[in-house]
């Protein structure tokens, strides 16, 4: 599969009469991409949907891309080797790009590995648009919380390319915020999640 995707000479863009800026100024919040990455078992999920209440509360449009969820549907057709990864990626990013011009702050929880497919997504936002929040968590801690048994599958050699077994994650060089979910609480991680959001101007 070729991930490098080319538009047709004979697609053009239309331009929206609603545009972005009205959408933002009514709903009174920046459209952007919250992106949590880690390995599996980090607390992804659980922090992407629980920044989304909390920002729901405030009367923020949201909307969180999950993992899991997205191979339901719009990438159900593809595996886990390092391309249909990475297919996976640009798919997500394009859709999460369409998703915050529109104006919504969109929280994606994928494990996303490979430092090289999380840049090119960052590189399709406006500056300060995108805001890269590396979920930290030791292995050994994401493994005794493997709920769904997909470590314990993977050593023992039942499924392949697993990340963080025979698979690499790549940490981030540059993200905008880092939480360690090994030595720090739920609602700690929200509130300092939501102090973020306010920090970065998205919320008007």
């Amino acid at each position: 599969m070729n991930t490098e995707q080319k538009s047709s000479p004979n697609v053009f863009m239309q331009a929206p009469k609603i545009t972005r800026a009205m959408k933002e100024d009514k709903q009174g919040h920046r459209g952007a991409v919250i992106w949590f990455t880690g390995l599996s078992g980090s607390g992804k999920s659980t922090i992407a949907h629980g920044l989304e209440e909390r920002l729901f509360e405030i009367g923020c449009k949201t909307y969180v891309l999950d993992g899991d969820n997205v191979r339901h549907g719009l990438c159900s057709d593809l595996g886990f080797s390092d391309e249909d990864r990475r297919e996976n990626i640009r798919r997500i990013g394009e859709t999460a790009k369409l998703m915050a011009e529109a104006g919504l702050i969109v929280l994606t929880a994928f494990i996303s590995p490979f430092r090289s497919d999380r840049e090119r997504v960052r590189g399709l936002m406006p500056h300060g648009e995108f805001l890269e929040v590396y979920v930290k968590c030791p292995l050994e801690v994401c493994e005794s919380r493997d709920v769904k048994g997909l470590y314990k599958r993977a050593r023992a050699g039942e499924i392949k390319g697993y990340t963080g077994i025979d698979s690499p994650y790549e940490e981030p060089d540059r993200p905008e915020f880092v939480v360690d979910t090994s030595i720090t609480t739920l609602e700690n991680e929200l509130d300092q999640l939501v102090r973020l959001v306010k920090e970065r101007d998205l919320i008007r």
